[in-house]
């Protein structure tokens, strides 16, 4: 029996667009392939909150989905720190 892999990803909500969207940044650390510092990168996605649980600044957990529309793929598992 195999599992059901779907990927999920921690970040920030950094937006509210629309009645059931939000714009999450996931940050990350990549090393520099010549000078071998670490350097930030960050993507913003958007995200798919069917039950409008979060707000500016909480941090949730995302996972891939289905195509909500043209550029969102993502929706919200859950809210794992409330913005303080």
């Amino acid at each position: 029996m195999q599992e059901n892999k779907t990927k999920t990803q921690a970040g920030t909500v950094i937006s509210i667009s629309g009645k059931q969207s939000i714009r999450v940044a996931i940050e990350y650390k990549v090393k520099h392939p010549k000078y071998g510092k670490y350097v930030k990168r960050r993507i913003k996605l958007a995200v798919h909150d069917e039950a409008c649980q979060s707000s500016v600044g909480d941090l949730v957990e995302i996972a891939e989905c289905r195509p909500y529309s043209k550029s969102k793929s993502w929706r919200v598992v859950k809210v794992l720190q409330k913005a303080g």
